[in-house]
């Protein structure tokens, strides 16, 4: 293996500063949230859509925000505005919109040359121009497939020819601690020949050897762990700064709070009295099939006016999550939907992290974001795999607290 002091020179790394990273497409700053609790110093966040990077501006006020269209202007007016060169950047991190690919999209209405797949293209123009050490792209599971591999033909052939060594996966947020099940394809790239593995599960469910048997058994983060410690609320009620219910009584929690007093955004949608009569109607675990007669509905998502269950990790979160109708939104106890925090939750937004814009746009932010925790355990596994101790700047500036804290008491209400 190289020396550090030669491996520091191949690649560029300066050992004595923190890790550097831009965020192209950040949204509300999901990406840039684990960046940062990995120990990155997050220099620029851009997107096009003025509610999400509100969010963005509002969480990360030490990043240049930029209100821009990325196909609309050119890498090198990024790197000016930013004050940046080409090879400066230790990663470029990106989600490109996703809805192009998304199964959730007839396939009528998917094709090859849909605008919005088209920044994948844009993203990997940066990238070339940029020229960072490592460079990290999330998409939906469908994406890495989908059209004969023809995006993912298209990454590979690119990256390569810039002397990048590039994986992919498909990985399942449930799997590293995320208390939701949200399959995404993540493509990992840098430029010191490292073939990056994706990291090993932290979180997993017993297979078909062990059903049925006193060792099988799931330490996937469930939704009351996730949800349990926040306060009840109304249909409807806004608690906008709110004291916490009890003391933490799951490690997700406490790793949640970091410290906190108070958490924000915990405000539930006001339902009209048919939705509230729907959910009201149904036990947790229930779904629109269970509802009496008098209020079924005329067909919609298999998961419609379902309501959660406290064992049960929660499905994947989509900007539609405001709507009862839309998915198993619904809270296990309180007769309302989750609220904005509770979703914050089980994407794994830490508590200080806040969003702003209206309830739908708050939604619509968080159901298009990326956990960053399961960013901060990739981010992780990519530097622990690097050939040298690089990874040391990272550390001590780490914003989520991992470590146990001992003394709590698992309650229920």
């Amino acid at each position: 293996m190289a020396t550090l002091h030669t491996i520091s020179h191949m690649s560029g790394f300066n050992i004595g500063k923190r890790l550097t990273a831009v965020d192209l497409f950040c949204g509300c700053g999901g990406i840039s949230a684990g960046l940062r609790s990995a120990g990155f110093d997050v220099l620029a966040g851009v997107d096009l859509n003025r509610h999400y990077i509100s969010s963005f501006r509002e969480n990360f006020p030490e990043a240049r925000t930029l209100e821009w269209d990325l196909t609309a202007m050119t890498p090198a007016e990024f790197m000016k505005r930013v004050g940046i060169k080409s090879g400066d950047l230790d990663l470029v991190a990106g989600g490109p919109p996703c809805q192009g690919f998304s199964k959730n999209v007839p396939r009528k209405y998917r094709f090859l040359q849909d605008s919005r797949n088209l920044l994948i293209k844009t993203f990997l123009d940066y990238c070339e121009v940029f020229q960072p050490r490592m460079i990290l792209m999330e998409n939906v599971a469908e994406m890495k497939n989908g059209f004969d591999q023809a995006y993912t033909n298209e990454i590979l052939e690119r990256l390569q020819e810039e002397g990048y060594t590039v994986t992919h996966a498909v990985l399942n947020a449930a799997d590293y601690g995320v208390p939701q099940r949200r399959r995404r394809a993540f493509f990992f790239a840098n430029r010191l020949g490292v073939r990056f593995s994706p990291p090993a599960a932290t979180h997993m469910e017993p297979d078909d050897s062990t059903q049925g048997s006193l060792i099988a058994s799931s330490n996937h983060v469930c939704v009351w762990d996730a949800i349990g410690d926040l306060p009840p609320l109304d249909n409807g009620e806004k608690r906008d700064p709110a004291q916490y219910a009890c003391a933490p009584f799951s490690e997700f929690q406490k790793l949640m709070r970091n410290g906190q007093d108070l958490v924000r955004n915990h405000v539930a949608r006001f339902l009209r009295p048919t939705q509230f009569a729907r959910l009201a109607a149904l036990q947790p675990g229930q779904g629109h099939k269970d509802l009496p007669k008098d209020l079924q509905v005329g067909g919609g998502y298999s998961g419609a006016y379902g309501r959660l269950t406290k064992g049960m990790v929660a499905p994947t979160i989509t900007r539609w999550v405001f709507h009862p109708g839309s998915g198993r939104w619904g809270h296990p106890l309180d007769v309302r939907v989750i609220s904005i925090r509770e979703v914050a939750r089980i994407q794994s937004f830490p508590d200080n992290f806040t969003f702003v814009g209206s309830y739908t746009q708050q939604a619509a932010q968080l159901g298009n974001a990326v956990p960053p925790l399961l960013i901060r355990r990739l981010i992780e596994a990519m530097l622990a795999q690097l050939p040298s101790d690089l990874s040391k700047r990272s550390r001590s500036a780490s914003t989520l607290n991992l470590a146990e804290s001992a003394g709590a008491v698992k309650v229920a209400r």
